[in-house]
């Protein structure tokens, strides 16, 4: 198997730990020359709101604190949505499809002979939707 391969087509940087991030972003924030350098680094680095202004604050880079509240709250407020959304969207097949659920398992199929449950995990139920 060649280099190329192996490659999974994610930028490197993407997959550096805090203090790799760090030190590249020394180089990168005089640089950078845009208005929303927050949403950059967020992009670049591929972070969180969260990770992003405690490591741009850990450079120096001066946050308004009502802007970084407001923005984590929102954020809050979207991934509620999103977890609202998904399971509404569980709710309607388990209806539809008549499957039960239980926290191990977005759709139980059945039962072994000891009473345990066997199904689609949630884990597995994700990486379905993800794909689709």
């Amino acid at each position: 198997m060649s280099a190329k391969s192996k490659r999974d087509g994610t930028p490197r940087r993407h997959k550096f730990r805090r203090k790799q991030r760090l030190e590249s972003a020394k180089s990168w924030l005089p640089t950078y020359e845009g208005n929303k350098r927050f949403q950059a680094y967020r992009k670049r680095y591929g972070v969180n709101w969260e990770t992003a202004f405690t490591e741009l604050e850990m450079l120096g880079v001066q946050i308004d604190p009502a802007y970084k509240e407001q923005v984590l709250r929102t954020e809050a407020r979207e991934a509620e949505i999103r977890r609202e959304k998904k399971l509404e969207k569980a709710r309607q097949i388990e209806t539809s499809m008549g499957f039960e659920q239980d926290d191990n398992f977005a759709m139980i199929i059945g039962y072994i002979s000891g009473g345990a449950p066997y199904g689609v995990t949630w884990e597995e139920w994700n990486e379905i939707q993800d794909t689709e």
